[in-house]
């Protein structure tokens, strides 16, 4: 008979899979799928704990698919790095804040976050962007106020951010979804690593079960990377499932955190 202790790690590593799967499809939302599975599926008690548990796996599992990204040429490491450089600065201060507040009323708000940011995403699913774009004197400062502002918002609700660094980097630096999904995994390795790294001196990482999600996200990461080269040619496609998935995840977690609230 499997004791609660192994059926945990096993439904971590379940868990795991959808997480890296996710990550190497759309570039993010990694997060926003592991703390809703950690709390609702596998069953830690504590939101807080949740969410350092899976900072430590998101942020390992995208430098996986980071590697994935970068052989297929998608990254565009300079504007990336500036973008994840001022973030990480965000993301510390905004995890500081977060570890303040309820773990219930953080889930609440990351729900209502992620369906403003589902709805945008879907409104812009066919922005082209230009490919050519290079770091320059006119998007420097873009990408290094959004990088801090998103950044703050993701070490606050205690995910990678990629579902919120994706649209970012569109927006600041106008580009094409297939390298704004790229590029985002170094932000979404940056963030997960300064949150992760916060929550740690606080006792609220479950080291066993991160590890169990490493192991399944390994595996989905590589199908999810294969499925988004596939699906790149493919106008609007990626977008659509993006937003898909951020609006769906999003409003059971309002469901769920709100019944927990009343």
């Amino acid at each position: 008979m499997l004791t609660p202790f192994v059926m945990k790690l096993a439904a971590g590593a379940l868990s795991g899979v959808f997480v890296g799967f996710t990550l190497g499809l759309i570039g993010g939302g990694g997060s926003v799928l592991a703390v809703p599975l950690l709390v609702y599926f596998v069953g830690v008690p504590e939101p807080h704990i949740a969410i350092g548990t899976s900072s430590v796996a998101v942020s390992v599992n995208a430098v996986f698919n980071l590697v994935n990204h970068a052989r297929s040429g998608a990254i565009k490491w300079r504007c990336a790095s500036v973008f994840a450089l001022f973030g990480a600065l965000g993301a510390f201060g905004g995890s500081s804040l977060g570890k303040l507040i309820n773990g219930e009323k953080l889930l609440a708000l990351f729900g209502l976050l992620m369906l403003v940011v589902g709805a945008l995403m879907f409104l812009n699913r066919r922005g082209q962007g230009h490919p050519q774009v290079r770091l320059s004197r006119e998007n420097f400062p873009r990408l290094a106020a959004t990088g801090a502002a998103t950044g703050a918002l993701s070490g606050f609700f205690g995910v990678g951010g990629g579902f919120l660094i994706v649209p970012a980097l569109m927006f600041a630096a106008n580009l094409p979804i297939l390298n704004a999904i790229g590029s985002s995994l170094v932000s979404v390795t940056a963030f997960g690593v300064t949150t992760a790294a916060n929550y740690a001196v606080s006792g609220l990482v479950d080291w066993a079960l991160a590890g169990a999600i490493l192991g399944g996200g390994v595996i989905g990461g590589m199908i999810g990377a294969a499925t988004a080269r596939r699906l790149s040619a493919q106008r609007g496609t990626l977008a659509t499932a993006f937003a898909g998935i951020v609006v769906t995840v999003a409003l059971y977690v309002i469901w769920r955190s709100v019944g927990s609230l009343a």
